[in-house]
């Protein structure tokens, strides 16, 4: 769909920030480099509109015809995530609004009210004027929607949002506010409400909110900025059907605003953006999990809008990238499905909140080692052209619900130490050391062409999502489930009867008490590991105890336990295993469930792979010190290399492999 030969190279192109006379060299160093696509005029609204209707793209023109003049296809923003100032000094209503009641000044970016009806028309008013000047720009290949929702300004609680609120809720409970009461269960704290224009957002207040009041909140948020990014995306298809469209998600450790599931339908082309932690020793980890994950939500190849070449300049440390890591980084991003790698940003900047993030031309220049990386860079990316469209395929999914994560990290649980990432990152983790491929899913999803589907942190569940993991267990599939899953519906309304609520029946146990573990507080297990995090009085009702604790209060009762259902297995995890005894579990549930790795490899080394129409890929990235040796296909050749590796392929430390492997 995307017209860009091969697998797509480049990054924001932002020439507005540089005298005319550097664009040249720009164009020259970008054929260098291998770049073939770029964004451009993601914060270009000031100088695109320097006044309300009066439009100048005289510097757009100019660009966008240096780019077809070299060869470099343009992803075109609608520089909408930027209003500038003369639009704030019109509607000053239009700044947004926190939960004490401040309003937020403009001067940096994100800064405006979803909810503000002279934002949207705005908004829509400058996309209209692009599409309709582009629409058959031989240079535009995509559109690049607003840049990434939801950074900074998710959440907007002035009176606008809050009569956009209310409308959302009168779409979601049918006009019947009895229904809201009810789902809300507003007879708690004399909370019920008479009147929709009695309801808020849930703002500052003396005590804890209601949490079904905070659950549809974030719900309206992320549904509320979905509408404008459809809104735009209807102006530029009626102005240019052909071209696809995208904007930028931001899959991440630290980000959970937008509930993509219900996003990346609406999306021509599903795009990531994607930082390392600094203080993350093992971030490959991270880049793994946010590439399978973004591949789940696109349903095959996706786009890596941004990563960076180097460090950041928005983390208490920003670490730079060690020898090798930007090459790394970037091919496990394609391992994973991208079809497109992209960083923020093409020339490093001299002034700006973002002078100290790193880019693909720094501050150096061409004599520096990063420069030196970016274009070695475009030659692999080069090299793997026939990688593109390949697909990933995994026998593994776990199960991943934005409403879950946020209705467990809503206030008053019985533990505040739970944290949906790491919980998923945990058991994430055993599954990418031993090489076995995954997907994520939600709980709704088809299940049929999985072995094995984990669940880690499912706190919240719906009927239709317990009724189809049940369906897929009975069906001959095991399905394992962590503590404190299925404890609420919907609604964040308690499954009453006894704990994992949803699931008490399938797993075949009954808790009927929640023992959550203070920090640094464990317990030991009977296969020699220790439990952190959470322990509960476990009864078996038809289920078998696999572990045990051996020590506090729960010394004897179940921590892990095994039932059969149907023609499958249901396990329940009742605790948080360290690594190792984790790592055995996962092991046991994999071996019996039938799931092989992708490939058997020495440690530190990753292996993940993409099948294409008459080749695999097998992509091994050696994050170790000591050289790897890998078995291979009879006729295989390492794309990157050119050669033949017959039998065997040898990847050095810290280095990349890619093995094109015969089908058939």
């Amino acid at each position: 769909m995307l017209k860009v030969p091969g697998i797509a190279y480049g990054g924001d192109y932002n020439p507005e920030q540089w005298p005319e006379e550097v664009w040249a060299e720009d164009m020259r160093l970008m054929r260098e480099a291998g770049v073939t696509m770029v964004s451009v005029g993601i914060f270009s609204w000031a100088l695109l509109e320097p006044k309300e209707g009066s439009y100048d793209f005289s510097l757009l023109d100019r660009v966008l015809g240096m780019l077809e003049a070299n060869g470099i296809a343009a992803d075109l923003a609608t520089p909408t995530a930027a209003p500038p100032a003369w639009f704030f000094r019109a509607h000053p209503e239009a700044l947004p609004m926190d939960k004490d009641g401040r309003r937020l000044s403009y001067g940096s970016r994100q800064t405006f009210c979803p909810s503000s009806p002279a934002y949207r028309e705005a908004a829509l008013r400058m996309a209209r004027a692009l599409a309709e000047r582009y629409a058959d720009h031989p240079a535009v290949v995509m559109w690049h929607i607003h840049n990434e929702y939801g950074c900074h300004n998710a959440e907007c609680y002035c009176d606008e949002s809050a009569a956009a609120f209310r409308r959302w809720l009168r779409a979601r409970y049918e006009d019947d506010l009895a229904a809201l009461n009810d789902a809300w269960g507003t007879r708690f704290w004399s909370q019920w409400y008479y009147d929709w224009d009695e309801i808020l957002p849930p703002r500052a207040t003396g005590a804890v909110p209601n949490p079904t009041h905070q659950l549809d909140w974030r719900r309206f948020c992320s549904d509320e900025l979905l509408s404008l990014y459809e809104a735009e995306r209807q102006v530029l298809l009626e102005a240019a059907p052909s071209i696809p469209a995208t904007t930028n998600f931001m899959v991440m450790y630290n980000f959970d605003a937008l509930d993509y599931w219900r996003w990346a339908p609406k999306l021509d082309l599903v795009s990531n953006d994607h930082y390392l932690q600094s203080a993350d020793p093992e971030s490959e980890i991270d880049i793994a999990l946010s590439g399978d994950l973004v591949r789940s939500l696109a349903g095959g190849p996706w786009l890596l809008m941004e990563h960076s070449t180097g460090a950041v300049n928005w983390q208490p440390v920003n670490r730079a990238k060690g020898p090798g890591e930007l090459r790394r980084n970037a091919l496990a991003h394609v391992a994973r499905g991208a079809d497109g790698i992209a960083y923020f940003q093409w020339r490093a900047a001299k002034a700006g909140a973002e002078q100290w993030h790193s880019a693909m031309l720094p501050h150096t220049g061409t004599d520096s080692q990063i420069w030196r990386d970016v274009v070695q860079l475009g030659a692999d990316l080069k090299a793997l052209a026939e990688v593109r469209g390949s697909v990933a395929p995994a026998e593994v999914a776990i199960v991943w619900d934005w409403n879950s994560r946020w209705a467990m990290e809503l206030p008053s649980q019985p533990s505040g130490e739970l944290r949906f990432h790491d919980l998923v990152r945990a058991w994430y983790e055993p599954l990418w050391r031993a090489g076995v491929a995954v997907d994520f899913v939600r709980p709704d999803a088809d299940l049929s062409r999985y072995r094995l589907v984990l669940a880690p942190s499912l706190y919240l569940v719906d009927d239709e999502g317990t009724a189809n993991l049940t369906a897929f267990t009975e069906a001959g599939g095991t399905l394992a489930v962590g503590f404190h899953s299925g404890a609420v519906d919907e609604n964040c309304h308690v499954r009453l009867g006894g704990y994992p609520g949803a699931f008490r029946e399938l797993l075949g146990v009954r808790t009927d008490e929640l023992f959550p573990l203070l920090p640094g507080e464990s317990v030991g297990l009977s296969d020699g590991g220790t439990g952190t995090l959470w322990t509960e009085r476990v009864r078996l009702e038809g289920a078998e105890a696999v572990t045990s604790y051996t020590t506090g209060a729960l010394s004897g009762v179940p921590a892990v336990t095994r039932r059969d259902h149907g023609a499958g297995a249901a396990w329940y995890v009742a605790t948080h295993p360290d690594a190792d005894a984790l790592t055995s579990l996962l092991e046991r549930m994999r071996t019996e469930a039938g799931v092989t790795p992708v490939r058997t490899v020495p440690p530190a080394v990753e292996a993940t792979l993409r099948r294409g129409a008459d080749a695999e890929y097998l992509f091994l990235i050696n994050h170790g010190d000591r050289e790897a040796e890998v078995p291979v296909a009879s006729g295989a050749r390492e794309l990157l290399s050119g050669t033949a590796a017959e039998g065997s392929v040898r990847v050095p430390a810290g280095e990349v492999a890619v093995v094109r492997e015969p089908r058939g």
